[in-house]
């Protein structure tokens, strides 16, 4: 919805409005303050940081969403961005296994196979159980380091790519298929697919490879979780004089006479002027707000087709003290091979059909874990009867989904505990405490449509489809966050400052950051 406003010189304004806490807004929010711009993010929940948030059960601290983070040993991508902005060096994470940061098995098989860290040590491991693909992952390895190095920001550079659209089609399973024979090791290779949703008709190959190359470079664990991340970023923002408020959920644009974007206005009545807007939020939901004539047919009916991720049902386990092992790495398990691609569209009588798990230290006794969170794709259609509830204080409808909803929740947790069982015998005697989350509670807090993980499914078929500029067709109005772009911490952190490549100048910004870095490391 967008309002007709006369703007009252006396009321407050700002040079940037971020709508929405999540990552990008963040970032994108420290970047234009540390350039010295009157910035003001606006969060509609209690909690700031998006997926980065954590929640605390039986004492417990646990993610919503960053479960590991890739490419943060010194001088990688991702510490290079989050060192300019002031926070890789306070960060508390945790090294995974280097030759086994994620473990690939099935059912129907006793090895367990590990994705290694550092490309020549993820080729010795895998060579151990396939010596006679040895070649052939060298050469798969060299085409992610260079399929990944042809995306300038990524690598902390500017420019273009040379033949976008091509690079954009190459199908990941159709490339796998033509490198490799073994089958097992082909399921093996995009085990961890749930980390970009696999299909094996539409995923791209860039999407594989950017989302498995920063792990394979360094794989970390966050300490207490990931939403210091975005306390971190809050910290730089209040540094530079930046302004963040909670319970703020806009719900309106305010505009001139001219209808250029003048301020927004939150369900509340607090208004917000400012220069330029970034929206961090759903793109869908901002071109309602505005108005699809804002921003071109096209473009609306673009993106009102785009096919959202799927969503996850996990489950949160809190052992009781000193009865299971800490286990230094993630855990990707699938009934078979034939389960590794297209794994929730798949209706399976033994569900799931795939888990992933991933273990919280006790920092007590190291030598153990206080929790495991375990997840598995779930569909919005399996909760949609209790869409019309909200568990959030900030929704009018807010409340108890009822008895239904927690039988539900509970009778999918014992299947997925039943697997666990028999992965783990006695798995169950080491419990104190399980816990749930479902798509609605990713809508609910998250803010993500049909509580989707990872934004807009990306397809091979239609690569530019998908390939959304941050900057809209709104003179003063940018996207950020994971629907553009690549999601995940490092897609989004670089698609954030390509949002402020658009607005400060791509050459000025990443000239800066190169310098700066440098300047720090002399």
């Amino acid at each position: 919805m967008s309002t007709l406003y006369t703007h009252d010189n006396q009321t407050k304004k700002y040079d940037v409005v971020v709508i929405g806490s999540g990552l990008g807004g963040l970032v994108s929010a420290v970047i234009l303050a540390k350039e010295g711009k009157k910035v003001v993010v606006l969060e509609k929940n209690n909690q700031y940081g998006g997926n980065l948030q954590t929640f605390v059960r039986d004492k417990t601290i646990f993610d919503t969403g960053v479960h590991y983070i890739g490419g943060l040993n010194k001088g990688e991508n991702l510490y290079n961005y989050f060192d300019y902005l002031n926070i890789a060096d306070k960060l508390k994470l945790q090294q995974l296994d280097k030759d086994g940061f994620d473990i690939i098995s099935f059912d129907d098989d006793e090895n367990e196979y590990p994705i290694a860290q550092t490309y020549q040590n993820f080729v010795a491991q895998l060579t151990k159980f396939f010596p006679e693909e040895e070649e052939n992952l060298i050469k798969y390895s060299r085409k992610l380091e260079d399929l990944c190095s042809e995306f300038p920001m990524y690598n902390l550079n500017i420019g273009t790519f040379e033949d976008e659209e091509t690079l954009l089609s190459i199908n990941a399973k159709q490339y796998i298929d033509s490198v490799f024979t073994n089958e097992r090791l082909k399921a093996v290779l995009v085990g961890n697919n749930f980390l970009y949703v696999g299909q094996s008709q539409k995923t791209p190959l860039y999407v594989h490879a950017l989302s498995v190359n920063s792990y394979i470079h360094s794989a970390w664990r966050c300490v207490n979780g990931g939403s210091q991340i975005a306390k971190l970023l809050i910290k730089e923002l209040k540094k530079y004089n930046g302004e963040i408020y909670k319970y703020q959920e806009i719900d309106t644009f305010l505009q001139d006479e001219e209808e250029n974007v003048i301020g927004c206005q939150a369900k509340n009545g607090r208004q917000f002027f400012g220069d330029l807007f970034i929206s961090n939020i759903n793109i869908k939901t901002t071109i309602e707000m505005l108005g699809e004539s804002k921003f071109g047919k096209p473009f609306s009916r673009r993106i009102k087709s785009l096919e959202v991720t799927p969503s996850t049902f996990t489950v949160y386990v809190v052992f009781k003290p000193e009865t299971f092992p800490y286990i230094n790495h993630n855990i990707y398990h699938f009934n078979s091979i034939d389960d590794v691609w297209d794994t929730f569209e798949k209706k399976v009588d033994d569900w799931p059909n795939t888990y992933i798990a991933t273990f919280g230290m006790d920092m007590k006794n190291k030598a153990f874990s206080e929790a495991m969170t375990i997840m598995t794709y779930m569909t919005f259609e399996e909760v949609e009867q209790w869409q019309d509830t909200y568990n959030v204080d900030v929704n009018e409808n807010s409340g108890n989904r009822g008895e239904t909803y927690e039988e539900f929740k509970e009778r999918k947790a014992q299947l997925i505990i039943n697997k666990l069982e028999k992965k783990y015998p006695n798995f169950k005697d080491k419990i104190k405490s399980v816990h749930t989350s479902s798509p609605l509670s990713y809508r609910d807090f998250i803010g993500s449509e049909r509580g989707n993980m990872y934004g807009y499914l990306k397809d091979s078929n239609h690569p530019m489809k998908t390939f959304i500029s941050s900057r809209s067709k709104v003179k003063n109005l940018f996207f950020t966050g994971q629907n553009v772009r690549v999601h995940g911490v490092l897609g989004v952190t670089v698609g954030a400052f390509v949002t402020c490549c658009q607005i400060l100048g791509a050459s000025y910004l990443m000239n800066k950051v190169n310098e700066e870095i440098k300047s720090k490391h002399e």
